[in-house]
């Protein structure tokens, strides 16, 4: 398996572990109070933030993007829903 296709396997990762963790463990913690919620979802989605700046950093040496490139992926991140455009952009590159 590449470098790109482990990057874009733990990007999709990445983006479901956070909208799970803003729209249904934090949900849960502030409207129904149950805290433990977020812990558990917050530590899988830490761990694999950690895991998608490892990864991002692998894809962009083997794929030579830029770091404009990098940075437009490493923000989209950031953005519920934005690593599913993430992919779609490196899907449509290749």
């Amino acid at each position: 398996m590449s470098e790109l296709q482990k990057f874009r396997l733990i990007n999709k990762i990445e983006g479901i572990s956070f909208i799970i963790l803003i729209f249904i463990a934090m949900p849960l913690k502030y409207y129904f109070g149950y805290p433990i919620a977020t812990k558990i979802v917050g530590m899988a989605h830490g761990i694999l933030v950690f895991v998608f700046i490892y990864q991002i950093i692998e894809a962009h040496q083997e794929s030579k993007w830029s770091i404009k490139e990098s940075g437009l992926y490493t923000i989209l991140s950031l953005v519920p829903f934005g690593s599913f455009y993430t992919d779609k952009l490196i899907k449509e590159k290749s």
